[in-house]
């Protein structure tokens, strides 16, 4: 945070004694967004993926069903949008919890533009 004089007239011969100080504040900028995305395979059932949706995305059965769809269809969905760190250990899970279960199933993260 920075102070800045301000004068509260134009006028050349007013005291520079009656200026008051204004409080500025530096613009944040919002951090960078990422976006999730799963990839589609050949192997991974389309339920373990609408189960992976549900879990670890907080989707309805509808909604993971048609987001499985949409990777099934497309080859790739996007599946959330998150700051850095939580899009980094979404991915984490999903892979974690693929591999446990023996599925080759990809999760991908990739900055929002």
């Amino acid at each position: 945070m920075q102070l800045f004089p301000v004068t509260l007239s134009n006028d050349p011969d007013e005291d520079p004694a009656l200026s008051i100080l204004v409080e500025t504040r530096p613009k944040t900028q919002r951090p960078p967004l990422y976006k999730v995305l799963l990839l589609n395979d050949d192997y991974t059932p389309m339920e373990f993926v609408v189960h992976v949706l549900e879990r670890f995305f907080g989707m309805t059965h509808a909604e993971a069903f048609e987001v499985m769809l949409t990777v099934h269809k497309k080859g790739v969905a996007v599946v959330g949008v998150f700051s850095h760190e939580i899009a980094e250990t979404k991915v984490g899970q999903v892979m974690d919890f693929a591999r446990r279960h023996q599925h080759p199933l990809q999760c991908t993260m990739e900055k929002e533009e």
